[in-house]
């Protein structure tokens, strides 16, 4: 099994130099613009929102949920690459995850927050961009 893996990744190692280069100038680029979005009070319960059962375009709205579904997946996908590979890989993976609508996604994305040095990361990267820090999540 090691060995394919060898060979898989000498035999391919342009795709995968290449592959490791667009996930990390992508996360370089999105991450901050999605991290620097999330409201500083997202975590906390009393002030989670919901999204609309009515809407008086509900063709645009599936449009939209769509495409913002498939952005997630995207930035999943990249951030799971990125864990073997230059870059952002759980702050990526956070986003991808927050973006996409799922069920149980406010429970992950809160345990995820709260994995040691996620929370310092998202917010040190807010400081950098000169966006106040995420509130912890209150319990």
């Amino acid at each position: 099994m090691l060995s394919s893996l060898i060979e898989f990744l000498t035999d391919n190692a342009k795709w995968v130099v290449a592959t490791s280069i667009v996930t990390f100038v992508v996360g370089l680029v999105l991450v901050p613009i999605f991290v620097t979005r999330i409201p500083t009070d997202y975590f906390d319960y009393r002030r989670r929102h919901r999204l609309l059962a009515k809407t008086r375009r509900p063709l645009l709205a599936w449009l939209l949920t769509s495409i913002k579904n498939l952005l997630g997946a995207i930035l999943v996908l990249l951030g799971l690459i990125m864990l073997v590979t230059p870059g952002q890989g759980v702050i990526t993976l956070l986003v991808g995850l927050m973006i996409m609508n799922y069920p149980g996604k406010y429970t992950l994305e809160r345990w995820l927050i709260r994995r040691p040095h996620v929370l310092p990361a998202v917010n040190w990267l807010r400081k950098k961009y000169g966006h106040p820090p995420l509130a912890s999540p209150n319990d």
